[in-house]
């Protein structure tokens, strides 16, 4: 029998946890078996925090595996009120991702040509989507150019670059570049006699016409879930991670339930348009605490995801021509790095578990190339006939394959035809 005092202390343990029971995902078959417990208490300034998380199997009462957990934390609804569950290898297959670098949607929207090139944008991302059937797509970064929007309807040209996975059933995940924000630029001309062309007002406008003004990383988010029939895996960061936007990890589970997940996939804001180009220190340390809570053993593979190169791909840049241990295409200009990245490759490089970091900004590099010896620095393909560049658009496809564990990687041209294939795991 239990005490008085034991009674007491079970009845106060039972005000201050909450219980997520009920709260997972039902698509998530592994984690309903299971209920989660949050304990929290408060600060000096009244500030709820997370003190204790506790898990027990509904049959038997026993813990769960770690992998397990680490399942149950994912599926967590998110702090905009947004479950999302986890993404899974089909049984059989491998696990396919189509990236699509540089869109850059709504670029002179008064004219003939600007709506051509986002149409041509969707032709690219039409055909290989097609010839690839991919699992998942990343959007990675500069999917418009907001420098060329006028007006607060970004997220019109947003739901356009979105359109070609959506109308094809495909889940995605988007993160932002230094053009998906930035503050409109005004032709000179629109100052002069022929004045303002005529502009695109957003349904909502009021009777008084458009505002000038742009719109934010939220909103964009915001109006990417709304509209994306729940395939959307986007998400938006904490607040103290503002104004850095796009940071969130997606686990990759197993088609069989008795195994570990097979990859974690980590999105990081790289920042441009309305702030610096930086990964932030409160970055850094968001990382090194998800990463270190989610994969303590760093047993499960790692890939990084962000739009800005960092210093370290200046490094290993091929000097004119790609050469091996490189592999790539187009060798075209200079790497142009972020500002500042506060350790963020350091602490990278000391996670054996991660695999590869992908970018995008640079339109006339596709290359991947080691660095280290430890991880593998890749830049994505210009997909879109927005922005700067004529060369031919295409995908950087990635492949992730359970039995043996291997990531692979090529590129898919809008022609149909794909080279640089390279093997991204160290045996």
């Amino acid at each position: 029998m239990l005490t008085e005092k034991k009674k007491q202390k079970q009845k106060e343990n039972n005000k201050t946890s909450l219980s997520l029971e009920g709260r997972i995902p039902p698509q998530i078959e592994r984690v309903t078996e299971y209920s989660l417990n949050m304990r929290y208490m408060k600060d000096n300034n009244n500030n709820k925090k997370l003190v204790d998380i506790y898990y027990y199997s509904k049959k038997t009462m026993k813990k769960p595996s770690l992998f397990q957990i680490i399942i149950i934390v994912l599926s967590i609804p998110t702090t905009t009120g947004r479950t999302v569950g986890n993404l899974r290898v089909r049984e059989g297959s491998p696990f396919k991702i189509a990236i699509f670098a540089d869109l850059h949607f709504g670029e002179d929207t008064w004219t003939d040509w600007g709506p051509g090139q986002d149409v041509n944008s969707v032709n690219v991302m039409s055909a290989v989507l097609d010839a690839e059937t991919p699992d998942f797509v990343v959007y990675l970064g500069d999917v418009v150019t907001a420098n060329n929007i006028a007006i607060q309807n970004a997220s019109l040209f947003w739901d356009k670059a979105i359109s070609p996975t959506r109308d094809r059933g495909i889940p995605w995940a988007t993160l932002f570049g230094n053009h998906d924000d930035a503050s409109f630029v005004w032709p000179l001309d629109w100052l002069s006699s022929s004045g303002i062309p005529p502009l695109r007002c957003p349904a909502a406008s009021d009777d008084d016409g458009c505002t000038f003004i742009g719109t934010t990383r939220v909103e964009l988010i915001q109006e990417e879930i709304k509209s994306s029939n729940a395939l959307s895996y986007s998400m938006i960061s904490p607040k103290e991670l503002w104004p850095s936007v796009s940071n969130y990890v997606l686990l990759v589970e197993s088609s069989d339930h008795s195994k570990p997940p097979v990859a974690l996939l980590y999105f990081l804001d790289s920042g441009g348009g309305s702030y610096p180009e930086v990964i932030s220190n409160a970055q850094v340390e968001w990382f090194k605490t998800k990463s270190n809570t989610l994969n303590p053993y760093l047993r499960i593979p790692e890939l990084i995801f962000w739009h800005i190169p960092s210093k370290a791909y200046k490094k290993v840049a091929p000097r004119l021509w790609i050469t091996k241990p490189c592999v790539g295409s187009i060798n075209k200009e200079k790497v142009v790095a972020q500002e500042a990245e506060n350790g963020m490759m350091r602490v990278l490089e000391n996670r054996s578990s991660v695999k590869a970091v992908f970018v995008g900004h640079n339109h006339g590099l596709d290359w991947c190339c080691p660095y280290k010896d430890k991880l593998w620095l890749c830049f994505a393909r210009h997909t879109g006939y927005g922005g700067y560049g004529n060369w031919p658009r295409g995908s950087r496809i990635l492949e992730i394959s359970e039995m043996p564990f291997r990531i692979k990687t090529w590129i898919r041209m809008e022609d149909g035809s794909v080279h640089s294939e390279v093997n991204l795991t160290y045996d």
